[in-house]
């Protein structure tokens, strides 16, 4: 139907969270291990199957041949001889410039198999803007003090640098009350982590996370929660309105839902929209919600979230447009509101960033 948004007249995307695309060449085992993450699952496939049989495989199979100049559908094997042919780098920038993406938020930190944001913007022709995860700062500031009093002062000079530079914070933080830890709380969890922890260990006493998303929220910039399920942190979004901060919810499936439920509980609370918008646009104003791939790992999997997303919005749109609940010029707007312009709003990105 003429008007409804499509990848041929959306704007591109801005893709508000993921962790970056692999460097190197991949074997099969290689390939579907990253497949396999993808899909939710763990260890190898069942014997005389493969990864390819799920709905993501699908979807690489249907939208990502033809950016490397395949037919969509061919075999995993003629793609991926077609992948090493190409060779990792080619294939890669190929993939990334074909995902409808115009602006990466990339969780800063990731492991060094994976593209930083310099390197995914230059990759993908695009813009890349860096998120600091709360827990990793604190814990590369745990590798270099020798005391309490030095971690708690070190983390907060690291934090105000960081918001310096970057774009937001995230944590995994899964529960947060209404209220700052006591100071007195908060070296008593420094003393207890700092004294049993070994290199390289992840941060996990609640009472620093909490101190750290504090911390973070006087900064001004955004936050995002990565939270399995938002609802044990109503308490600090209710406490947190007024601050001047906006918080991002990143729910696991299947609570993306009440994640928009709460976005539209609170005025500074926003929510991924997930992989299905449908079971999230009747919960929550369309500015409310934003697109993210999550990806990590595969370029592929940039491509296959944004043709995914696109396409399950333009469904419900047209659904809409057809049943007569908005105009196609309404619909268009929408669609591009969630797809790039709550997150440009939100994280404060200059209008040439989408492309």
């Amino acid at each position: 139907m003429d008007g409804l948004p499509s990848l041929a007249d959306q704007p591109p995307l801005i893709d508000q969270h993921s962790h970056g695309a692999v460097h190197g060449e991949l074997g099969l085992g290689s390939f579907e291990a990253h497949l396999a993450a993808a899909a939710g699952a763990h260890g190898p496939a069942p014997a005389g199957t493969s990864y390819f049989d799920s709905w993501t495989g699908l979807a690489l199979r249907r939208w990502c041949p033809p950016l490397l100049g395949l037919e969509p559908h061919c075999p995993p094997a003629r793609y991926l001889a077609r992948r090493r042919e190409l060779g990792a780098f080619r294939a890669g920038r190929m993939l990334l410039r074909g995902a409808g993406i115009g602006t990466f938020l990339l969780e800063a930190g990731t492991p060094s198999d994976l593209t930083s944001a310099t390197e995914l913007a230059t990759a993908a022709e695009a813009r890349a803007h860096e998120v600091v995860r709360l827990e990793s700062l604190a814990e590369q500031v745990a590798d270099t003090s020798g005391s309490v009093d030095s971690f708690i002062g070190y983390t907060a000079e690291a934090l105000y640098a960081a918001a310096q530079h970057a774009t937001a914070f995230a944590s995994g933080a899964a529960y947060c009350d209404g209220h700052a830890p006591p100071a007195g709380e908060v070296r008593r969890a420094a003393d207890r982590w700092l004294r049993g922890r070994r290199p390289g260990q992840r941060l996990a006493e609640p009472a620093l996370v909490r101190h750290l998303l504090w911390s973070a929220m006087a900064t001004g910039l955004p936050v995002q929660l990565h939270c399995p399920d938002p609802q044990p942190l109503a308490g600090f979004l209710r406490a947190t309105a007024g601050i001047g901060a906006d918080v991002v919810l990143l729910p696991g499936a299947p609570h993306h839902r009440r994640a928009a439920q709460l976005a539209a509980a609170f005025a500074h609370v926003y929510a991924d929209t997930g992989p299905r918008p449908e079971e999230t646009l009747g919960h929550a104003p369309f500015g409310k919600l934003l697109f993210s791939s999550g990806t990590r790992g595969l370029p592929e999997l940039y491509v296959t979230g944004a043709r995914l997303f696109v396409r399950a919005l333009e469904r419900v749109v047209r659904e809409w447009t057809e049943e007569g609940m908005c105009g196609p010029g309404e619909g268009r707007r929408i669609a591009q509101m969630i797809g790039a312009g709550t997150a440009r709003r939100v994280y404060r990105l200059p209008a040439a960033a989408t492309g």
